[in-house]
């Protein structure tokens, strides 16, 4: 009795003790979050491969608005901004925020998504009482819960009936070993063949298993959230929780195997383990649960979309409670550009710069290092933000809701056998086969055709920005072809410049914009400042004077 009674104590004190450290972790979690709201992440590692899983899997995506496209991804560096503004605390709520941010939706879904936001950021306790949740499914495994609503599902397979009556060959066997001893030789064959099928499926149970271990957890939490009447209020339809309740059983026993990390729970999972093969129960138990997903695909869907938008519009939130100078854009069909003081989020210190279109397109000229192709990348990064996030670095930003196309990095394609000018060809006619939409276009250039010879790359580069130029499009073009600004002035392009200059043989940029075109030549003048030979210098300003004065 003494005996059962000490037993009994140790047990309580350790369930004690594992519970108050339990609580000591969660209030210090809880404390760091408090702390850090507003804050950037600290993750150090982002793996774009698994992140980028479900915007590149994602079917309904081609009904957006706008896709993001992948050279605009790169001429963007949208996974670095993503960095930037990522505060999520699920990896589901990473891979819907890198979703959201390619995928352009309409005004109407956007500004329903500010409204989430704003709860958010209204109600700091709320946020982080929902952060500590989303955090239980911030293990990388929860990367792979979406491929149970993308991938294509296994077939079951023919011989399935073979397996269920090999089921009833064991349980009969079982049953009749107590009458008639002899039948107990027959459970070795049984058991032979079941052990056999049971590790050849073991590779699908495997492939499932990440997504699968993630999706009771992740049900779990949707029921916490759905609880919150404020939180619910901001969707449409909560009907997954219930709908997803007939699978979590199955599941939870196929996920049990990933769930055991204590080596003393290793006999249980040794016994489970030969029940499952004498019986087939994990080989009926996978196949019917392949059956409950592709039946409930749409709900786990939901599911996934729920938390990614809770998380999201928290990390927004807490992306608008810092110390940046942020503001709400403002959307018009007026074919106006209007900002001031708007910068680029990722350039410490940045300079800001006002600028303001009205029926016009933009030509830029500046030297190397002067700040244009940043400008135009600026505009560019902050509409795609205002669509995406409702959110602009800037003081105001007004602007139509584009489509936004660019031609910024351009590369040999060496694998492909394609040269830098026609690369560049076919970046450009995917703009002005985009054109030909009626919807606003930001078209973002820099430096167009400079793969060719300057009589070819200025004609050329005319007659496509002028095309580019109607309906209500808008052009950003940056470039070092003085002659181009006199031919685009008269066809609505307004002229604006970046300069340099040189004091006490230092070079000055002061990264502002300025109206016209560029009217002064630096660069024999930086070649002198760099210490090139005196002859090379004296050659080219006479070739300067000779030819283009």
């Amino acid at each position: 009795m003494n005996y059962f009674l000490g037993i009994s104590f140790v047990f309580i004190l350790g369930f004690l003790i594992s519970n108050f450290r339990k609580k000591k972790r969660l209030d210090k979690f809880r404390a760091s979050l408090y702390k850090n709201w507003g804050s950037p992440n600290r993750n150090d590692y982002y793996n774009f491969f698994v992140i980028s899983k479900y915007f590149n899997n994602n079917k309904h995506k081609e009904k957006a608005h706008h896709i993001l496209s992948e050279k605009s991804k790169v001429d963007f560096d949208i996974d670095e901004i993503f960095k930037f503004v990522d505060r999520t605390s699920s990896k589901i709520g990473q891979q819907y925020l890198y979703f959201k941010l390619r995928t352009i939706g309409s005004i109407k879904e956007l500004k329903k998504f500010d409204k989430l936001t704003s709860l958010f950021q209204k109600n700091k306790d709320l946020s982080i009482s929902c952060q500590l949740e989303l955090s239980k499914l911030n293990n990388n495994n929860s990367y792979y819960l979406e491929e149970l609503i993308n991938d294509k599902q296994l077939e079951k397979p023919k011989y399935l009936w073979l397996i269920r009556g090999l089921t009833i060959t064991a349980i009969s066997s079982i049953i009749l070993l107590f009458f008639y001893p002899i039948v107990s030789l027959l459970l070795i064959p049984v058991f032979s063949v079941n052990l056999f099928l049971h590790y050849k499926n073991k590779h699908n149970v495997v492939y499932y298993l990440n997504g699968v271990t993630q999706l009771s957890r992740a049900l779990k939490v949707s029921q916490k959230l759905a609880k919150n009447r404020e939180i619910v209020a901001h969707f449409k339809d909560v009907s997954f929780v219930n709908s997803m309740k007939s699978i979590k059983f199955k599941t939870e026993f196929i996920a049990f195997e990933k769930n055991i990390n204590d080596e003393f729970l290793f006999f249980f999972w040794f016994v489970a383990e030969m029940i499952k093969v004498l019986f087939n129960v994990e080989y009926l138990v996978f196949y019917s649960f392949l059956g409950a997903i592709t039946k409930e695909r749409k709900s786990i869907e939901n599911m996934f979309l729920f938390l990614g938008k809770i998380d999201t519009a928290i990390s927004t939130a807490s992306l608008k409670s810092g110390n940046l100078k942020i503001c709400t854009p403002n959307f018009n069909d007026n074919n106006e550009l209007k900002v001031s003081k708007i910068y680029h989020p990722l350039i410490e210190n940045c300079i800001t710069n006002d600028t303001h279109l009205f029926n016009k397109s933009m030509l830029l000229t500046g030297s190397n290092m002067s700040g244009k192709t940043t400008f135009i990348r600026t505009i560019a990064i902050n509409s795609i933000l205002a669509q995406t996030l409702h959110l602009c670095f800037a003081d105001t930003y007004n602007a139509p809701f584009y489509k936004i196309h660019s031609s910024i990095r351009i590369t040999d394609d060496l694998l492909d056998n394609t040269s830098y000018y026609l690369q560049e060809v076919l970046t450009i006619k995917e703009l002005i086969e985009a054109s030909k939409n009626t919807n606003p276009c930001l078209f973002v250039l820099d430096e167009i055709f400079k793969g060719t010879n300057t009589i070819e790359r200025i004609s050329g580069g005319k007659a496509i920005l002028s095309y580019l130029n109607k309906k209500n499009h808008t052009v950003l073009v940056s470039t070092h072809d003085i002659e181009l600004t006199e031919l685009l002035v008269k066809e609505n392009y307004d002229l604006y410049h970046f300069s340099e200059t040189i004091e006490d043989n230092n070079l000055f940029f002061d990264h502002k914009i300025k109206p016209g075109k560029l009217e002064t030549r630096n660069a024999i003048k930086i070649l002198d400042l760099y210490k090139y030979p005196s002859e090379i210098i004296k050659e080219a300003k006479q070739i300067e004077s000779t030819y283009f004065a």
